[in-house]
């Protein structure tokens, strides 16, 4: 299967990413990055970019990068714990996020993404998920 940004963009229609509007933007040893501009239907009542929204594209791009690391013969992943980490907030323009592999294990991954405010490098949130990788029943 070929983990390319094109291919986690079509995969996401009509689910929550793709809805929110996420686009991955590059799939690499690196990790994976993605950008999500900010419009109505992000924000709270409050008027802030909802922490919903943030985690949205940190877990989304953890687990693209997760699945883009999968060991052969592994059938998928879920994930078994996350942990965010709010510093500040944006009010327009976009977000961007950089998920970063920090272990890639037979039984587990841990991922830790940083989103921050794009052109400007402001960071709003630190990000890390621990994903368990399935494998198929004997």
């Amino acid at each position: 299967m070929q983990h390319t940004p094109e291919h986690f963009n079509s995969i996401q229609n009509g689910t929550l990413p793709g809805v929110l509007g996420l686009q991955v933007t590059a799939v690499g040893a690196d990790g994976v990055r993605a950008t999500m501009a900010i419009t109505p239907a992000h924000m709270a009542p409050n008027g802030f970019l909802h922490a919903a929204s943030i985690v949205t594209l940190a877990d989304t791009c953890c687990g693209y990068g997760c699945m883009s690391q999968l060991p052969q013969g592994a059938s998928g992943f879920t994930t078994v714990e996350l942990k965010s980490n709010h510093l500040g907030t944006a009010l327009e323009g976009s977000i961007e996020c950089h998920a970063r592999p920090v272990h890639l294990g037979r039984t587990t991954q841990v991922w830790d993404a940083t989103v921050s405010v794009a052109g400007s490098g402001k960071t709003i949130a630190l990000f890390r998920c621990t994903q368990m990788v399935l494998w198929p029943k004997a």
